[in-house]
């Protein structure tokens, strides 16, 4: 027995939808999830079923006989139209012989004879090929005055009698063109997620919308809309730390010493040749110096751009697993969450996840501890040495964190970070995660653990560090590079604004 999800298109007719179940009942197959709500599609239905898989070919067979498996997503075409009808009988039927006989599907109708406009009818159409409209189109003008008020190609204009359809039409404009198979697991993925949220009190409508407003702000902020802010330290006599924070999603650290490059982080997949054009800006983008790339934890923003560089990549053995399962909350209490698992799905998705192939984990060393974390190793560029701390896998399972005691360098990841720092639009994105996932850590009572201990870590290096005139620079996952002013995360330096079309 094995468990398998299809989509339903039913009629809007009664009895449909327990016809439907009686052929899964038929082939004995059980339902383990459905979700229907006539407010977001009158006609989709999600199942998930456990059945053997010859029992599952049987039921999708009769589904496709009964014409309700739905199969694809078709590019549909919208036309909205006024039609002046003739003052008789049957004149709306005869209208309506024309429209069915086009295969489209009215999604709207409007007409009163005591109305301004005598005789004119508003019809809103939905029509699946382009040639069946321009057709229609000449078989109606022969016959009525017809004055066309829209017609689109895109779908962005289709109505809610097609919620589904227009969706997969906006997903593909974000990816491309995609098989139809791929589309009804995303689609799949996308209701169940919405289904759960809707459990917990949440509008589904506001998880499809928090959906596209992930991948069309990735996609918006590429090419000439790019930026990012950057702050340069000092760090050593012959190392400089360089943050850059991205429009969406983590910062990429660059540890350099004019001859050699250590990086953090790399940040999305979608930035990749954004990135590379900024760092040649600040004299960093000969890839040859880059000796080794470190990732802190598996979020794509953090290590999504990874397999573009051809140098080592450093990381924990958690985070190589949870790119190779694809879900960020595996080896956590929440490895079986709905909406842990789709969401590593659809950012990656969107944001052209290429994690690196050169992979070298590291490895945990017995005995020796900093505060709560154990020692993993060492990283050294130039006269800098880093020590590599496991994390307890507050935020993600693997994510790892950088530390110098001498250099006053903590590389906190994304346990911690100023969030008075970001700006506006980033903290707008954030919030598309927070609500799609309901808290962005796996394990929030060790997130918080973590949290209080590498800020216990950063007091006492400022304490230690205190007679050179230095601060401990606590470099979160996203957010400026920041010091601790009485317990309190301040930005540190000076912030400046790179813009592709000012560099």
């Amino acid at each position: 027995m094995k468990k398998y999800s299809f989509i339903a298109h039913l009629p809007d007719d009664p009895g449909t939808l327990q016809r439907t179940a009686g052929v899964i009942k038929k082939y004995e197959g059980n339902i383990n999830r459905i979700q229907f709500d006539r407010r977001i599609d009158p006609c989709t239905v999600f199942f998930e079923v456990t059945a053997s898989p010859e029992a599952y070919d049987e039921i999708t067979r009769e589904l496709v006989r009964m014409g309700y498996l739905q199969t694809s997503f078709p590019t549909l075409n919208f036309l909205k139209f006024y039609v002046y009808l003739p003052n008789r009988s049957g004149a709306l039927c005869e209208f309506l012989d024309y429209t069915t006989s086009a295969g489209a599907n009215i999604a709207f109708i409007d007409f009163d004879d005591s109305g301004r406009h005598l005789g004119r009818l508003t019809v809103s159409l939905n029509l699946e090929e382009t040639a069946a409209i321009d057709q229609l189109l000449d078989h109606l003008k022969s016959r009525y005055r017809l004055e066309i008020l829209e017609y689109d190609t895109t779908g962005k204009h289709l109505d809610d009698t097609v919620f589904y359809v227009r969706f997969a039409q906006e997903i593909r404009e974000l990816i491309g063109e995609s098989e139809d198979e791929f589309l009804l697991s995303f689609l799949a993925g996308t209701n169940h997620i919405a289904q759960e949220l809707m459990d917990r009190g949440n509008n589904p409508r506001q998880v499809f919308d928090s959906v596209l407003a992930t991948g069309r702000t990735m996609k918006a902020t590429t090419g000439d809309h790019f930026y990012a802010d950057v702050q340069r330290f000092a760090v050593s006599a012959s190392v400089h730390l360089y943050c850059f924070q991205l429009p969406c999603g983590g910062s990429i650290f660059v540890l350099d010493t004019g001859t050699e490059s250590l990086m953090i982080d790399t940040g999305y997949g979608i930035y990749h040749r954004d990135v590379m054009t900024m760092l040649s800006s600040f004299g960093l983008g000969d890839t040859r110096r880059f000796t080794q790339l470190v990732i802190t934890h598996a979020d794509a923003d953090h290590c999504g751009a990874g397999g573009f560089f051809d140098v080592p990549t450093r990381m924990h053995e958690g985070t190589l697993a949870i790119i190779r399962t694809n879900n960020r909350a595996y080896g956590s209490r929440s490895e079986h969450s709905v909406l842990e698992a789709f969401y590593t799905k659809m950012v990656n998705l969107f944001s052209r996840f290429t994690p690196s192939e050169k992979i070298e984990c590291f490895a945990r060393k017995e005995g020796i501890q900093r505060s709560i974390f154990p020692c993993m190793g060492m990283i050294r560029i130039g006269d800098v040495e880093l020590e590599v701390l496991d994390g307890l896998g507050g935020h993600t399972f693997g994510q790892i964190y950088l530390y110098s005691p001498k250099h006053g360098l903590l590389f906190a990841a994304d346990s911690v970070i100023n969030f008075t720092s970001l700006t506006p639009e980033r903290a707008t994105y954030s919030s598309l995660a927070a609500f799609l996932v309901t808290s962005v850590n796996v394990d929030s009572d060790l997130a918080k653990k973590e949290r209080r201990a590498l800020l216990d870590l950063a007091t006492d290096t400022d304490r230690a560090i205190s007679g050179t005139g230095r601060r401990c620079l606590i470099c979160g996952g996203h957010g400026a590079v920041s010091v601790l002013e009485d317990g309190k995360l301040v930005a540190c330096g000076e912030i400046q604004r790179y813009e592709p079309r000012h560099a």
